[in-house]
């Protein structure tokens, strides 16, 4: 995929202007806090309600952390489904996201009328543009088989669709706070971002009506273990979800999609090990991986091999211009417009210094050097912002992180504010600040 600079610059400038004039859904006056208190701030990586089970007995910490993430205002009735295939699910962070990762994988292959995953790739876009408007998998697919054109709408994909770079032209972005040790949905808003002039208006090719290849197989990579562990479940439960509907409305191309299940570690060499598994096993569609940093350590892998890789919670910009020979895509938006949707939640508390403390990652780095533009732009910058970064365990049996020597530097610096940009094993950065006597909002004055 690729986008040039000249069009990821107008987009991103239109992403911008309509998330100053949304900002106004919330409270824009500063909420109070005891002088010289220390606010948590977070991503989508760690916002979530498993958060607080990183802390253990320290889970008290997270109290009044606040952060933003790509979320849609989920429907009841999709809740309700997702509990169906997970009735102990506490969270449904990118099940959406995931959901129509599936869905519309298997809407291009009933297009494509084969599931050759070059002929597949160039169908996804046209999913979800220029054509007849659907919303459930039954309707998109009686629709693909009466030789219509479909413009898929859905849960993650709701304004707009897909950009030529495989990605979405629009996003809608969700504040989430911690009230104890819990999110407290009453208190989420949302925020809306992008820019719908930018998606795609490339009609696809024709899709064949003589060579089937039937069953479609989809290949899960998605983060069973390692630091992203905590966002698994809805991921997990958004793909069964999206396999369950599209086989009860009759499948692809008259069979049962197959799915075979595949995990990331949040480790590259776990997640090349797995993708070569799924080639062997006769994949066409790899769903996943989790991280960004993950899935660019495996692409080469994917298009090497001629399978698609699709990820449901991929948000580094880097992606957009991937080599990935039309064979990337995302359901997730680029963390270009959760930059300034972050910038404007840590503001909104007229915060006086800024810590942006990030994982050493694609991820981390991209989203913190994003944050740190916003806020320049808005005029807040230069000995106002400190940026730290740490390095994550390889794998599940590497040491804690050691943040001690960082949570010092924050706390000589005089931060106000705190954003820590990382996944699971960033808990371990909250703990090194209290250890360190950082006076959190969340043990009180």
């Amino acid at each position: 995929m690729h986008m040039s600079r000249g069009t990821r610059s107008a987009v991103m400038a239109v992403c911008a202007t309509v998330l100053l004039a949304t900002s106004a859904c919330g409270d824009d006056q500063p909420e109070e806090a005891t002088a010289q208190q220390v606010r948590l701030y977070g991503t989508d990586g760690n916002m979530s309600n498993s958060y607080a089970d990183e802390l253990g007995d320290r889970a008290n910490l997270v109290d009044g952390m606040k952060g933003t993430t790509p979320l849609t205002p989920l429907p009841e009735d999709f809740k309700k489904r997702l509990l169906s295939v997970d009735p102990e699910l506490d969270g449904f962070l990118y099940a959406a996201e995931a959901y129509d990762a599936v869905v519309i994988s298997a809407l291009a292959a009933e297009i494509a009328g084969t599931t050759d995953p070059a002929a597949i790739a160039k169908q996804i876009v046209g999913v979800t543009n220029n054509g007849t408007r659907c919303g459930t998998v039954s309707q998109c697919l009686r629709l693909i088989r009466d030789g219509k054109d479909i413009e898929y709408r859905s849960v993650s994909i709701t304004r707009a669709g897909f950009t030529d770079a495989g990605e979405p032209a629009t996003a809608s972005y969700a504040t989430l706070h911690f009230d104890g040790q819990e999110l407290n949905d009453a208190k989420t808003e949302f925020v809306g971002a992008g820019d719908e002039s930018a998606a795609s208006s490339k009609r696809p090719p024709r899709g064949s009506t003589t060579s089937a290849d039937a069953p479609l197989v989809l290949g899960g990579l998605l983060p069973k273990t390692g630091d992203l562990a905590i966002a698994y479940p809805p991921l997990a439960a958004g793909a069964a979800l999206g396999i369950k509907e599209i086989n009860a409305a009759g499948g692809v191309l008259g069979e049962d999609v197959v799915w075979i299940d595949g995990d990331d570690g949040t480790n590259p060499a776990v997640a090349k090990a797995t993708v070569a598994r799924h080639v062997g096993a006769g994949v066409h569609v790899i769903i996943g991986a989790g991280g960004s940093g993950i899935s660019a350590a495996v692409l080469e892998d994917v298009v090497k091999a001629g399978r698609i890789l699709f990820s449901p919670s991929n948000t580094a910009a880097s992606l957009t211009e991937a080599d990935d020979r039309g064979l990337y895509f995302r359901t997730a938006p680029p963390d270009g417009l959760q930059g300034r949707a972050l910038a404007d939640v840590i503001l909104r508390d007229g915060p006086q210094k800024i810590a942006i403390v990030a994982r050493k990652d694609s991820y981390g780095e991209g989203l913190q050097n994003t944050v740190r533009a916003e806020l320049e732009r808005a005029g807040f910058g230069g000995d106002k912002v400190k940026l730290l970064g740490y390095q994550p365990g390889e794998d599940a049996d590497a040491a804690p992180i050691d943040f001690s020597a960082g949570a010092k530097e924050i706390k000589n610096f005089g931060a106000d504010a705190v954003l820590i940009i990382g996944f699971g094993e960033s808990a371990a950065v909250v703990r090194a600040l209290a250890d360190a006597n950082v006076p959190l909002a969340a043990l009180g004055s």
